[in-house]
């Protein structure tokens, strides 16, 4: 059964040489660069503040900034994502980098809040218009369509940034997509939230003992979402976070993000399964006893949907195999993750180097004019996107898009067509690292 809308005729809210959607680490950093680049642009974002999943869904921790190079953990994404680090330093909500899974890979951990002020502040810092509050409904002939609580208006735009997540500008302009691993398996999703109240003292490394009594408590007919859970302190050691959730259908299936009868389900048990692992967590764990809940994400953490493909697909060996390619705008550090039913497989780099090169290529559509991708619907095998959907290489992927529509508009050219050395050199010159 369908509904007849009469025509419209839309307003054209704005006219941008540069028109991002989303918010999150790709999008800050496509929208400063572009912005910073002198370009008139805007970024277009469905909440009222930045940060995508490391806010929205309480991630907490910045991952893949970090990479084990021959041996040695060292930050090998640099460029905009140093702004932000310094930014939130200079807050004194920017935790040291701290290892993860044996000590094989760092991450770094940073106040919520403080991400979503200094998000505004480096913006801000580029001339980058902010429209908080609009959720993109679709593309047509150049206009990038948004609702509104001013009501249903449209963005003009010359180059476009897809750094929605979900790859919905990507879709609506005609680009191809591929969602899971060929055989109706995605990454599952995971309800993030916060612990107050914690003993920093007493709890030590509770990071380990957790996952102990959890084990302990399996073995007794004890139920979890998951194994391999992460609770890990925040910038102030008396809050932590917890990643222990997933969740998935009740046919055992990962919630799909981009259906909305699957996502309301997703948001009531991923609450559901927090107070249930919270309460193990307070009544096991040394020094959570006089701990609660803090905060419960504003919603479930999308791993994985659409997957736009581009003129060249990132794959799980790249990442493995640690590749070089020609085009470099960027590298990843982190390993494949894959969210899998009821646990997490990891799987490291096979070369010492340990990270690879993220090309050009990937950031482009296929059968699309004036448009880039960037962030976790960028161009990636299941595999692939495993490790590259990570913050860090979302920033990386995020200033090349930018300065990539910002060269394309000078030279009068499409995306494909952009010369990959002189984008390169524009990258370098500002700060970042290529591989």
């Amino acid at each position: 059964m369908f509904v007849a809308e009469p025509e419209r005729k839309t307003e054209v809210l704005a006219h941008h040489e540069v028109v991002v959607l989303g918010g999150g680490p790709a999008g800050i950093a496509a929208a400063t660069a572009a912005g910073r680049a002198g370009r008139s642009t805007i970024l277009v974002e469905r909440y009222g503040f930045l940060g995508g999943a490391g806010t929205a869904a309480g991630l907490a921790n910045f991952c893949g900034l970090h990479g084990k190079v021959d041996g040695a953990h060292r930050q090998v994404v640099h460029g905009i994502a140093d702004d932000v680090l310094q930014r939130l330093q200079a807050l004194d909500a920017l935790s040291a980098p701290h290892l993860l899974f044996g000590g094989r890979i760092q991450a770094q951990a940073y106040d919520v809040s403080a991400y979503k002020l200094v998000a505004d502040q480096v913006l801000a810092a580029a001339n980058v218009h902010l429209l908080f509050h609009a959720l993109a409904v679709g593309y047509r002939d150049g206009h990038l369509l948004v609702e509104t609580k001013s009501g249903r208006r449209a963005i003009r735009g010359q180059a476009f940034v897809d750094c929605s997540g979900d790859g919905d500008l990507a879709a609506w302009a005609g680009a191809p997509y591929e969602i899971g691993d060929g055989r109706g398996n995605m990454l599952y999703p995971s309800t993030m939230y916060r612990i107050g109240g914690v003993d920093p003292q007493k709890a030590g490394n509770a990071w380990e003992r957790i996952a102990e009594l959890m084990e302990a408590a399996e073995k007794k007919g004890r139920k979890f979402p998951r194994k391999k859970p992460i609770v890990r302190p925040q910038p102030n050691p008396v809050e932590w976070r917890a990643n222990l959730t997933q969740i998935r259908n009740p046919d055992g299936s990962a919630v799909n993000g981009i259906d909305a009868a699957q996502l309301s389900w997703g948001e009531v048990e991923g609450r559901r399964q927090v107070w249930d692992t919270f309460q193990f967590i307070r009544e096991s764990a040394p020094g959570f006893e006089r701990a609660y809940i803090a905060e419960i994400a504003p919603q479930i953490g999308i791993r994985e949907t659409r997957r736009v493909r581009g003129h060249y697909q990132l794959s799980e060996d790249d990442v493995l195999d640690c590749v070089d390619f020609a085009d470099s705008i960027g590298v990843n550090g982190w390993p494949v993750e894959e969210h899998v039913a009821g646990s997490v497989e990891f799987r490291f780099q096979r070369k010492a180097r340990g990270y690879n090169q993220l090309p050009y290529r990937m950031l482009v559509p296929v059968q699309t004019e004036s448009l880039l991708v960037a962030g976790r619907c960028a161009s990636m095998t299941h595999g692939g996107q495993s490790a590259a959907r990570v913050s860090g290489a979302c920033f990386a992927m995020g200033q090349a898009a930018g300065s990539a529509a910002h060269l394309c508009l000078a030279a009068g050219v499409a995306p494909r067509a952009l010369d990959a050395q002189r984008l390169q050199q524009h990258l370098r010159d500002n700060g970042a690292w290529l591989g």
